[in-house]
């Protein structure tokens, strides 16, 4: 394979692994990182701060710098000013970088007392203009919020929103031997993938990210206009359980600020009490066993196929179907097959070729034979030939820490367009031959594609009303995507992608509506155009494409935790009507 067509398989590693967590300050911890969570404020600094943080968590915040201002003309400004996708860029009066919990009560409270809209940036990595929005006035930048470590008094392991999934990874692997089935992007920040139920490489054997959440910490503002930091668990008898249950999947920039998060899977064995309660009743006497432990070594295939002769419509879309229908037939929790991690990425054919990466734990029995029967089970039925098709076994760590990994585009090109969907069984055959069409017609470019990305298995063994993320029978996700470099090319991308995923979901009115097939829309992948009837005809509004029935209690919260809609964006939940 040339270098040419290396590269150009590296850029369309969008979301190969998509998943993460956050949270602050512990008593163990290291630092580095960044995260995403949008918000908007209007009160001024209330009480319950540090002592809320320290009655519950027991672990004192750590105040590395800050805060530290940043506004136009100062030399940094430009710098912190972009987010990851380069199509947005705010104009806020001020960026204000901060350190602790209480530097965030401050800044929230400023910007109530003088009227102005807040966002919150931890990572940068937001789909849409949520932290760009040309109404936003302060820029919270929480990304030396980055501490990882363990609570012994909250018996959880403590993660800041501002570190990055690598950060997170690595310091859990290093010192614990423990780890989280989140995102494989390793730039991507903990705060705005946890709070949407992050997934990734191994979602299918571990669940949800959410589903370890144990306890959240969030900067909230009262009716009176006060802000101050709550603690939230999982504890069906805590007063602020519904705040965690919110924050279990229920997206960014909807309640408050996310400051830290606690996380130990529900049913860990390391606590004091020894029941593997929610509660943990005496010190923690082994932090080993409260996470999933993490693979020693990745067994990773890559596969590639070219756009040639033989990859005709016939071909594509057996393909796809086998790929589909794979997932339907072993997406049972607890099996071998479910600790199996496929993603689809097909190319426009410009690009030339298209590929499938899969991921498996190496030390599962009969890893290798899985990934030999499921490779073998995409093809059948064709006469294509892979161009390559080649495994590797390494130390697990490396590729989940890689930089670069499953970012969209490259340091050149940083625009894109990401639109998505659940699904709970394979695409249909009008809708792959529909994929078949864009991705040959004369319109799509080399970065432009699709993937599809394996789900399920322990993730479906959660009810929908545990935790805000309502799909727990979808088996797949699919990721409709254009990434390019310059912005006089924004209109003829734009364009495509969402000509795509309109005629893809045409006979639900453009948008993936629950029924047989699709289940909505994944949160933590935002896309206004949901909300947007020129794109969405189906009679089905964005939040239920998003949350389904969740949302009224959503609403609830909402109302009882932001009730002046101080945390807002173009697809914030909105308290009920009076």
């Amino acid at each position: 394979m040339d270098r040419s067509t290396d590269e150009r398989l590296g850029r369309r590693q969008l979301l190969t692994r998509a998943g993460a967590v956050a949270v602050g300050g512990a008593v163990v911890g290291l630092a580095g990182g960044t995260a995403e969570a949008a918000g908007t404020a209007s009160g001024s600094p209330g009480a319950g701060t540090g002592a809320a943080t320290a009655d519950r968590g027991g672990a004192p915040q750590a105040t590395p710098f800050g805060p530290v201002t940043v506004r136009p003309g100062d030399t940094r400004y430009d710098s912190l000013l972009r987010g990851d996708n380069w199509r947005f860029v705010g104009q806020p009066e001020e960026i204000r970088v901060v350190g602790s919990t209480e530097q965030v009560v401050q800044a929230v409270g400023d910007a109530v007392r003088s009227g102005r809209r807040i966002a919150v940036r931890s990572g940068g990595h937001c789909f849409e203009n949520f932290t760009a929005d040309p109404a936003v006035r302060i820029l919270l930048d929480l990304s030396p919020m980055d501490a990882v470590g363990f609570d012994p008094v909250m018996g959880a392991f403590a993660v800041q929103p501002g570190a990055t999934l690598g950060h997170v990874y690595r310091t859990l692997f290093k010192v614990w031997g423990v780890t989280i089935p989140a995102g494989g992007c390793p730039e991507v920040g903990a705060g705005g993938h946890l709070v949407g139920g992050g997934y990734g490489p191994l979602s299918r054997r571990y669940g949800s990210v959410v589903d370890h959440l144990h306890a959240v910490e969030v900067v909230v503002v009262d009716r009176d206009g006060s802000a101050r930091a709550v603690v939230a668990t999982r504890d069906s008898d805590d007063p602020n359980h519904d705040l965690w249950w919110a924050h279990a999947g229920g997206g960014g920039g909807n309640f408050g600020v996310v400051t830290r998060y606690w996380l130990r899977s529900p049913d860990a064995t390391g606590s004091g009490n020894g029941n593997g309660s929610n509660t943990v009743t005496g010190a923690t006497t082994d932090p080993t066993k409260l996470l999933p432990p993490a693979p020693g070594e990745l067994l990773e295939c890559l596969v590639v196929w070219a756009w040639d002769a033989k990859m005709n419509e016939q071909a594509f879309t057996t393909i796809l179907r086998n790929f589909g229908t794979w997932h339907e037939d072993n997406s049972t929790p607890g099996s071998p097959a479910a600790g199996l991690y496929a993603v689809l990425e097909p190319a426009h054919c410009s690009a030339g070729s298209f590929q499938l990466v899969v991921q498996i734990d190496a030390g599962i029995p009969g890893a290798d034979a899985l990934v030999t029967d499921f490779v073998t089970a995409l093809t059948a039925g064709t006469d294509v030939t892979e161009v390559l098709n080649g495994r590797r076994t390494m130390p697990w760590l490396h590729p989940m820490t890689w930089p670069g990994n499953g970012e969209p585009g490259d340091m050149i090109t940083r625009r894109y367009k990401e639109k998505a969907g659940y699904l709970r069984r394979r695409l249909t055959d009008d809708q792959l031959s529909t994929i078949y069409r864009h991705l040959t017609n004369s319109t799509g470019g080399t970065t432009s594609g699709m993937l599809l990305v394996g789900y399920g298995g322990q993730v479906n063994t959660v009810a929908p009303q545990a935790t805000a993320v309502a799909q727990r029978d979808s088996i797949m996700k699919a990721v409709y995507h254009a990434t390019w470099a310059d912005e006089s090319d924004d209109a003829g991308n734009l364009a495509w992608v969402r000509e795509l995923y309109r005629d893809v979901y045409r006979d639900t009115g453009g948008v993936p509506v629950p029924g047989e097939v699709s289940d909505g829309s994944y949160i933590n992948y935002p896309d206004v155009d949901l909300a947007d009837p020129a794109w969405n005809t189906s009679g089905t509004p964005w939040h239920a494409l998003y949350y389904k029935d969740n949302y009224p209690r959503l609403q609830q919260v909402k109302a009882r935790w932001d009730p002046c809609d101080v945390f807002r964006h173009a697809l914030g939940i909105e308290a009920p009507s009076a």
